[in-house]
């Protein structure tokens, strides 16, 4: 049987294929229900033992839950695939204990493997792995390879013996060709949270009876950016003015800007928990003994205190999907003193990540450019991942190559699904 395993920034997805040549992905429970995607993130404790402490983690679903159910927080992380090209974060504390990144992912990919043995009743240590075309944070090939190279380390500590990595968006060509009866050249944009990467291949049952050549694959482009991109100018425009970014503090006889790095901090989900420590804490409470609007960054330590990432990614999800099928929406976050609540339209939204659609605009464009296609040689556009949703996301597609010419399908599962397909001989 072929295993193919998505991990993505913010959802991970494990499939395999089945005697009967269908795939089959691997399901998880969740809140009495199950899911075939799982949450990227890890939550951990410190459970005390006596006088000894020990530390423990949970990730996914589980993960989720435990984090809600616990009345005293631990520590609860997210995106962690974005600090993959970061030379400068190696380990990072957790209750007074150095771990390393690799082992805070592998805790994931581990949960993801086991219970996926459980599930299908055979040991799952091989897979062909999806990787983007461009990891988040990367500036040149090698930044590319020391991020696979960490990715690897991550899969080895969890379990995994002999691993393929391929691009995400050529597994989800193989997921969209498993159903073609006819030849098509496609472009596939595959938009995660951390990344939006793009292949343009052959494919076929022509392709698939002869045997695939390098020549079929015309070439692949990526840009570190995606979903978090656009959640993070959620969080600038409405989180961030109501937890003090903008205001001032007074330091003698000056008047000087309250810190703009951490509201930076705060517009990355992998950051935002690493802000939970002492000296931020110490730091913010001097801030709020000189501020101008104190009860603003009462409400920013509340925030980060209570480590409430994951309900404020919640709230920016929601209206983000509202967002992608409305002109309008209402963000709503609410815990203990901290209430916002505040309109946004879809064209103030679409005006926010301006860059961000260009510089995906950019990549496509690159794309075309250095394969010698042009975009009225594309049979089909097939786009996956939580981001093809926005609208200003699939408008590119549509004025470049026409709405009739795009489709779309199992966003959340393509990639693994494709996979698993790939890892038959």
């Amino acid at each position: 049987m072929g295993i193919g395993f998505d991990f993505g920034t913010t959802n991970s997805s494990l499939a395999v294929t089945m005697p009967d040549g269908g795939v089959k992905l691997a399901r998880f429970s969740y809140s009495g229900g199950v899911t075939e995607s799982f949450r990227s993130l890890l939550y951990l404790e410190r459970i005390k033992q006596g006088h000894r402490s020990t530390l423990k983690s949970w990730s996914g679903p589980a993960g989720i839950d435990h984090y809600l159910q616990s009345d005293d927080k631990g520590r609860l992380v997210q995106s962690l695939k974005s600090f993959l090209t970061s030379r400068s974060l190696q380990t990072t504390e957790v209750f007074g204990r150095r771990v390393q990144l690799e082992e805070l992912i592998a805790n994931i990919l581990r949960d993801m493997r086991v219970q996926a043995e459980q599930q299908f009743g055979f040991p799952v240590i091989s897979a062909v792995v999806g990787r983007p075309v461009r990891f988040v944070g990367a500036e040149s090939p090698d930044d590319d390879a020391y991020a696979v190279e960490r990715l690897t380390k991550s899969l080895q500590m969890a379990g995994f013996e002999d691993v393929v990595f391929e691009y995400e968006p050529v597994g989800a060509a193989y997921h969209y060709e498993s159903a073609l009866d006819h030849d098509e050249l496609i472009l596939i944009g595959d938009f995660g949270g951390g990344t939006s990467d793009f292949s343009l291949l052959r494919v076929g049952p022509t392709i698939r009876r002869r045997g695939r050549t390098e020549n079929d694959l015309l070439g692949n482009e990526g840009v570190g950016l995606a979903g978090d991109a656009f959640d993070a100018k959620i969080i600038r425009h409405l989180v961030s003015p109501a937890l003090g970014a903008g205001t001032l503090l007074r330091s003698g006889k000056k008047l000087l800007p309250v810190p703009s790095w951490v509201y930076l901090k705060l517009e990355r989900w992998h950051h935002l928990s690493f802000l939970r420590s002492q000296d931020m804490f110490n730091m913010l409470r001097s801030v709020r003994a000189q501020a101008e609007a104190p009860e603003k960054i009462d409400a920013l330590l509340h925030l980060v205190q209570h480590d409430l990432g994951f309900q404020l990614h919640r709230a920016v999800q929601r209206v983000k999907t509202t967002l992608s099928h409305a002109e309008r929406s209402v963000f709503r976050f609410s815990d203990g003193d901290l209430e916002l609540e505040e309109e946004v339209r879809r064209a103030e939204f679409e005006e926010w990540i301006a860059e961000e659609l260009a510089a995906i605009e950019q990549s496509v464009d690159a794309l075309l450019a250095k394969s010698g296609a042009h975009a009225k040689d594309i049979d089909r556009v097939f786009l996956t991942g939580g981001s093809s949703f926005v609208p200003a996301v699939r408008r590119i597609f549509e004025t470049r190559f026409g709405a009739e010419r795009i489709r779309t399908g199992d966003e959340f599962t393509s990639v693994a699904r494709g996979l698993a397909v790939k890892s038959l001989p």
